[in-house]
């Protein structure tokens, strides 16, 4: 078996290296798209919630839309099921709620179709107060195009 020394040897390490930064980029570069936009979903959702639009926060949402909390799973069926119990002006009433913010958005795993992100989320009283902070998991998916959210497990009530 020959031995391999000197400018040989740099030269095959250098064309492994680079096949397989090659390849490493050919699966982040879909990953890397993903994530920017199952993240441009998450920052609508937030727009959308804090504008108390049902409507436009409903486009954010992929259905089947599943959430878990308050030891609970309601699974809204359809949009138009969403928004018969969607009433943010009661829950800013309800809750002495003026806004939510994202404390922190981490991505756990993603794919070119699925991002799983850890999030922490407060919420404002009308003075700008932080009065509760909750973490969460979301569930960010592309379908026929289209992203969304399809799951949200909290914390919250």
């Amino acid at each position: 078996m020959p031995k391999i020394v000197g400018p040989a040897l740099r030269a095959l390490l250098l064309t492994a290296l680079m096949t397989g930064q090659a390849a490493l980029a050919e699966t982040a570069a879909p990953q890397a798209q993903a994530v920017s936009a199952a993240r441009a979903v998450m920052d609508r959702f937030m727009i959308t919630f804090n504008a108390r639009d049902e409507a436009a926060w409903a486009d954010t949402l992929l259905f089947p839309h599943i959430r878990v909390a308050a030891g609970s799973v309601v699974v809204h069926a359809d949009r138009e099921t969403f928004l018969a119990s969607a009433d943010l002006d009661a829950f800013a009433e309800a809750n002495n709620w003026h806004h939510s913010a994202w404390d922190a958005v981490e991505v756990i795993q993603a794919g070119p179709g699925k991002v799983h992100f850890k999030v922490t989320f407060s919420r404002f009283n009308p003075a700008g107060e932080r009065y509760v902070t909750y973490d969460s998991l979301y569930i960010v998916q592309q379908v026929e195009g289209r992203w969304g959210i399809r799951a949200r497990s909290s914390f919250a009530p």
